[in-house]
């Protein structure tokens, strides 16, 4: 399971013309869903989230996790995230798990994060989403479990 995650000051996501879900400071999370990840992929990536450091504190040192700051949570499901790039000009999805699978992990992962953290927005798996965000600082960083 692989999350990109993007420290914001501001993150939305539109699905049709309106707005399903926004955040203010917090975290925006693509999350990809690889062929074998499930139930625990997705506990062990949400207390990742939860509590890796990004924010800064009052040194200006990285020390602050989302908790720490009471941030909002943003998860939106990627599936281009799984794909291998390595050869040639089209991207290969051979190590995606199977939409229904990938749909039920990341219900899962949504229920989660909902019954550990309060604010919890997400984007709807398989729409053709619009995702608006504000990069803070950029701080942008690829966590991967297997």
């Amino acid at each position: 399971m692989i999350g990109l995650l993007q420290r914001v000051s501001f993150a939305e996501v539109v699905v049709h013309e309106q707005q399903v879900c926004a955040i203010d400071t917090g975290i925006l999370v693509f999350i990809g869903i690889e062929r074998g990840d499930d139930r625990k992929c997705a506990e062990k990536l949400l207390k990742r989230l939860l509590n890796y450091r990004l924010f800064s504190d009052n040194a200006g040192k990285m020390n602050l996790s989302l908790q720490d700051v009471n941030g909002g949570l943003l998860l939106v499901p990627q599936f281009t995230l799984v794909a291998d790039t390595q050869r040639g000009a089209r991207p290969n999805f051979s190590r995606a798990a199977a939409p229904e699978l990938a749909q039920a992990i990341f219900a899962d992962l949504s229920v989660l994060a909902r019954n550990q953290y309060a604010n919890v927005g997400t984007g709807i798996f398989g729409e053709d989403m619009e995702v608006k965000l504000v990069n803070s600082g950029p701080v942008t960083f690829w966590l991967q479990n297997r």
